[in-house]
């Protein structure tokens, strides 16, 4: 029968969900503690991958196994786990959805701060840049959810069977300060880096190295960035994944990244 894993972590000491032959990812260390509470060998598969450095206070696997265990897998599974790493929910599943191909839609937030915080620096990222064109940001976010073809906000578009990603919506929020900010984007999918490379140009409108049309003609595709340059890995979540079958709100705020007040800008 399969299980539906509903999790949360923080990415700061892991390089991305997926096993990885060069460090360790989440995905390794849940595999592991399974192991040793069932007593064989497990191979979990996740709703997505996520970069070194990047973190998920929502987050799904599912988990094949041949009969259902009696005893409070729950418990156990966080009692071994890191304290970075949270399981929220288990849950049996009808037949056999897929926690990757069956997501109809995934939610991330980016946080911002303009100011050196220690207890930020793991958990968001630092941009010391004074007086952004909010207005120009916004404007440039608005723009996503009217083109599908995202290949040049891509790392790597070749390696996709196809870029085209429908994004329903995308915005800009600020703190009462106005000193941190949050991106919010939502799509059926999104490519190899997409996301930290869409918040790497919006930032470059707000900072008036790019103009909105430019940054509109790269939706168009009528001309390709001459640099991708990502934001900062640190600052990215993946806030919520929803599937047809299966809709929970996330738990609540999962670092202090979230920690604020927000309005639009």
């Amino acid at each position: 029968m399969r299980y539906f894993f509903h999790i949360g972590y923080s990415g700061t000491h892991y390089k991305g969900w997926q096993r990885h032959p060069y460090g360790v990812g989440v995905q390794q260390v849940i595999e592991e503690c399974l192991k040793k509470i069932l007593k064989q060998p497990v191979a979990i598969v996740g709703c997505g991958r996520t970069d070194a450095g990047v973190h998920a206070s929502q987050f799904f696997f599912h988990l094949d196994v041949a009969q259902p265990w009696e005893f409070d897998m729950l418990f156990r599974l966080n009692k071994v786990l890191p304290p970075d790493i949270a399981v929220f929910d288990i849950m049996p599943v009808e037949g056999l959805p897929h926690a990757r191909f069956d997501a109809s839609k995934r939610s991330y937030d980016y946080f911002i701060h303009t100011y050196k915080d220690p207890f930020l620096h793991d958990v968001s990222a630092l941009y010391l840049v004074r007086n952004l064109n909010l207005d120009a940001m916004q404007a440039a976010a608005a723009l996503l959810p009217l083109y599908t073809d995202y290949r040049n906000l891509c790392l790597t578009p070749a390696e996709h069977d196809s870029t085209i990603c429908h994004v329903t919506e995308a915005r800009w929020l600020m703190d009462q300060q106005g000193d941190r900010l949050r991106f919010q984007i939502s799509a059926n999918r999104f490519l190899s880096r997409m996301i930290r490379i869409i918040v790497g140009q919006l930032l470059q409108v707000g900072t008036g190295a790019l103009s909105l049309p430019e940054f509109e003609s790269y939706l168009a595709l009528e001309k390709a960035p001459k640099h991708l340059s990502p934001a900062y890995p640190q600052g990215l979540y993946l806030s919520k994944v929803s599937y047809p079958f299966l809709d929970l709100a996330p738990r609540p705020a999962f670092s202090s990244a979230t920690a604020a007040v927000w309005q639009t800008i």
